[in-house]
Protein backbone atom coordinates (compact mmCIF):
# COMPACT_ATOMS: atom_id res chain seq x y z
CA UNK A 1 0.00 0.00 0.00
CA UNK A 2 1.17 3.48 -0.85
CA UNK A 3 1.04 6.07 1.94
CA UNK A 4 0.14 9.75 1.74
CA UNK A 5 3.68 10.58 2.90
CA UNK A 6 5.15 8.74 -0.10
CA UNK A 7 2.86 10.70 -2.43
CA UNK A 8 3.77 13.98 -0.76
CA UNK A 9 7.49 13.19 -1.04
CA UNK A 10 7.20 12.90 -4.82
CA UNK A 11 4.73 15.76 -5.33
CA UNK A 12 6.90 18.18 -3.35
CA UNK A 13 9.83 17.64 -5.72
CA UNK A 14 7.98 18.44 -8.93
CA UNK A 15 8.74 21.84 -10.48
CA UNK A 16 6.21 24.59 -9.69
CA UNK A 17 4.22 22.26 -7.44
CA UNK A 18 3.37 23.44 -3.95
CA UNK A 19 1.38 22.00 -1.07
CA UNK A 20 -1.59 23.69 0.58
CA UNK A 21 -3.95 22.68 3.36
CA UNK A 22 -7.49 23.59 2.35
CA UNK A 23 -10.82 22.43 3.77
CA UNK A 24 -9.06 19.84 5.94
CA UNK A 25 -7.23 18.28 3.00
CA UNK A 26 -3.69 18.29 1.69
CA UNK A 27 -3.70 19.50 -1.89
CA UNK A 28 -1.02 20.21 -4.44
CA UNK A 29 -1.24 23.08 -6.87
CA UNK A 30 0.56 24.53 -9.83
CA UNK A 31 -0.45 28.17 -9.80
CA UNK A 32 -4.14 28.02 -8.90
CA UNK A 33 -4.71 24.60 -10.48
CA UNK A 34 -5.25 21.77 -7.99
CA UNK A 35 -3.72 18.71 -9.61
CA UNK A 36 -3.64 16.32 -6.63
CA UNK A 37 -5.52 15.98 -3.35
CA UNK A 38 -5.33 13.47 -0.51
CA UNK A 39 -8.48 12.37 1.28
CA UNK A 40 -8.83 13.29 4.94
CA UNK A 41 -8.71 9.61 5.93
CA UNK A 42 -5.55 8.99 3.88
CA UNK A 43 -7.12 6.16 1.92
CA UNK A 44 -7.51 7.86 -1.49
CA UNK A 45 -5.95 10.44 -3.69
CA UNK A 46 -7.70 12.49 -6.29
CA UNK A 47 -5.61 13.50 -9.26
CA UNK A 48 -5.77 14.96 -12.71
CA UNK A 49 -6.69 12.31 -15.25
CA UNK A 50 -7.87 12.42 -18.86
CA UNK A 51 -11.64 12.85 -18.77
CA UNK A 52 -12.11 10.67 -21.86
CA UNK A 53 -10.25 7.76 -20.22
CA UNK A 54 -11.60 7.75 -16.68
CA UNK A 55 -14.82 5.77 -17.28
CA UNK A 56 -12.79 3.01 -18.96
CA UNK A 57 -10.31 3.02 -16.07
CA UNK A 58 -13.11 2.68 -13.50
CA UNK A 59 -14.78 -0.12 -15.47
CA UNK A 60 -11.51 -1.99 -16.01
CA UNK A 61 -10.25 -1.68 -12.41
CA UNK A 62 -13.09 -0.71 -10.04
CA UNK A 63 -11.07 -1.88 -7.03
CA UNK A 64 -8.52 0.81 -7.88
CA UNK A 65 -10.35 3.75 -9.47
CA UNK A 66 -13.53 5.69 -8.62
CA UNK A 67 -15.25 8.52 -10.40
CA UNK A 68 -15.30 11.86 -8.58
CA UNK A 69 -18.47 13.22 -7.03
CA UNK A 70 -21.16 14.37 -9.44
CA UNK A 71 -20.26 18.02 -8.84
CA UNK A 72 -16.63 17.31 -9.83
CA UNK A 73 -17.41 15.31 -12.99
CA UNK A 74 -16.79 18.44 -15.07
CA UNK A 75 -13.10 18.34 -14.13
CA UNK A 76 -10.37 16.06 -15.48
CA UNK A 77 -10.20 14.12 -12.22
CA UNK A 78 -10.26 10.57 -10.83
CA UNK A 79 -10.02 9.02 -7.37
CA UNK A 80 -7.49 6.28 -6.65
CA UNK A 81 -7.55 3.85 -3.71
CA UNK A 82 -4.05 3.84 -2.23
CA UNK A 83 -4.31 0.25 -1.01
CA UNK A 84 -4.75 -0.91 -4.62
CA UNK A 85 -1.63 0.63 -6.17
CA UNK A 86 2.10 0.13 -5.77
CA UNK A 87 4.85 2.76 -5.66
CA UNK A 88 5.57 2.62 -9.40
CA UNK A 89 1.94 3.08 -10.38
CA UNK A 90 1.57 5.89 -7.85
CA UNK A 91 4.60 7.68 -9.31
CA UNK A 92 3.14 7.32 -12.83
CA UNK A 93 -0.24 8.72 -11.75
CA UNK A 94 1.32 11.60 -9.79
CA UNK A 95 3.74 12.62 -12.54
CA UNK A 96 1.05 12.35 -15.21
CA UNK A 97 -1.39 14.48 -13.20
CA UNK A 98 1.30 17.09 -12.56
CA UNK A 99 2.34 17.14 -16.23
CA UNK A 100 -1.22 18.06 -17.19
CA UNK A 101 -1.08 21.14 -14.92
CA UNK A 102 2.29 22.65 -15.88
CA UNK A 103 3.31 24.24 -19.16
CA UNK A 104 4.39 21.64 -21.71
CA UNK A 105 8.01 22.80 -21.82
CA UNK A 106 8.38 22.21 -18.07
CA UNK A 107 6.93 18.71 -18.30
CA UNK A 108 9.19 17.93 -21.27
CA UNK A 109 12.30 19.18 -19.46
CA UNK A 110 11.41 17.13 -16.39
CA UNK A 111 10.91 14.08 -18.60
CA UNK A 112 14.30 14.56 -20.25
CA UNK A 113 16.08 14.84 -16.89
CA UNK A 114 14.38 11.61 -15.75
CA UNK A 115 15.18 9.73 -18.95
CA UNK A 116 11.55 9.50 -20.13
CA UNK A 117 10.72 9.62 -23.80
Amino acid sequence: MVTPDEIRAIAQTLPRSYEVFAHGQIKFRVGQIVWLALSKDGERMGCGFPREMRQAAVEAEPHKFQLPSQSDMRFNWIHVRLEAIDADEMRDLVEEAWSRAVPLYIAEEYGRTRGYR
